[in-house]
C-alpha cells in the first residue's frame, strides 16, 4: 500500500498539470473579460449621466453584496429553471468575470480619478474631447496605478477558481478531489493542492513585483 508520503508526492504531478491546463487559463480568460467589464463600468461609475452611474453602483452593490459560490450557483444551477442551461466552464467564466467585473471597477475608478483634474483641462486645451481624453492621457496614467490592486485581484481569481469544481469544472482543487475519492487520504490530498496554490501565487506574486518595479523604472525616468 502507498504511504501518504508517497502519495502526497506522486498526486503533485497531476494537481499541477490540472493547474496548468484548466485553472490558469480558467483564471487568464475570467480575467480578461472582467477587465473589460470592470473598465466598463468604472466609465458608467464616474458618468454624468444619472442613470449609467445609477447602474453601474447597483451591479457593483450586486457583485460585492453576494458570495462569489451564490453567484456560480445561480448561474449554472438556476439559469436552467427559466430555460437558460450554460455548460460548467463558460458558467465558470460568466461568474468569474462578473465578480472580477464588480471589484475591479472600484479599482479602475479609483485609479482614473487619482489623475490630477489638470490633466483634463490640459487636453481640453489642446482641443481634445472627452473620449480622446481618457483613451489617451487618462486611462494609460491610470492603468499604472490599477496594477498593484488588479494584479492582486487575479491572485485571488485563482484561488476562487476552486469554487468552479463545485459546478463540475475539472479544475485543479477537482483533481485533488477525484483522486482523495478513490484513495480516501483528504488531507494529503488536499494539503497537495494547497501547495500547488501557493506554488502559483508566489510565482504570480513575483511577477507582479518585476511588474511593478518595471512600471516604476519608466516613470522614473
Amino acid at each position: 500500500m502507498e504511504s501518504p508520503w508517497q502519495l502526497f508526492l506522486d498526486s503533485l504531478g497531476p494537481i499541477a498539470w490540472a493547474g496548468l491546463t484548466a485553472t490558469v487559463p480558467l483564471a487568464l480568460a475570467s480575467f480578461s473579460l472582467g477587465l473589460i467589464i470592470a473598465i466598463g463600468i468604472a466609465l458608467m461609475r464616474i458618468s454624468v449621466n444619472p442613470i449609467l452611474s445609477g447602474v453601474a453602483r447597483f451591479y457593483i452593490s450586486v457583485i460585492r453584496g453576494t458570495p462569489l459560490l451564490v453567484q456560480l450557483f445561480v448561474i449554472f444551477y438556476g439559469m436552467p429553471s427559466i430555460g437558460i442551461t450554460i455548460d460548467p466552464w463558460p458558467s465558470a467564466i460568466i461568474a468569474l468575470s462578473l465578480n472580477v467585473g464588480g471589484y475591479g471597477a472600484e479599482v479602475v475608478r479609483a485609479a482614473i480619478l487619482s489623475v490630477p483634474q489638470g490633466q483634463w483641462e490640459a487636453a481640453y486645451t489642446v482641443g481634445m474631447n472627452r473620449t480622446r481624453t481618457l483613451t489617451r492621457i487618462i486611462l494609460p496614467q491610470a492603468a499604472r496605478v490599477s496594477v498593484p490592486p488588479l494584479s492582486n485581484t487575479f491572485i485571488s481569481l485563482v484561488k476562487d477558481t476552486s469554487l468552479a469544481s463545485l459546478i463540475l469544472v475539472t479544475e485543479l482543487f477537482k483533481v485533488a478531489q477525484q483522486i482523495a475519492s478513490t484513495t480516501y487520504e483528504f488531507m494529503v490530498l488536499y494539503l497537495a493542492a494547497a501547495l500547488v496554490y501557493w506554488v502559483f501565487c508566489l510565482v504570480l506574486s513575483f511577477g507582479q513585483s518585476a511588474l511593478e518595479r518595471r512600471l516604476d523604472s519608466r516613470v522614473a525616468h
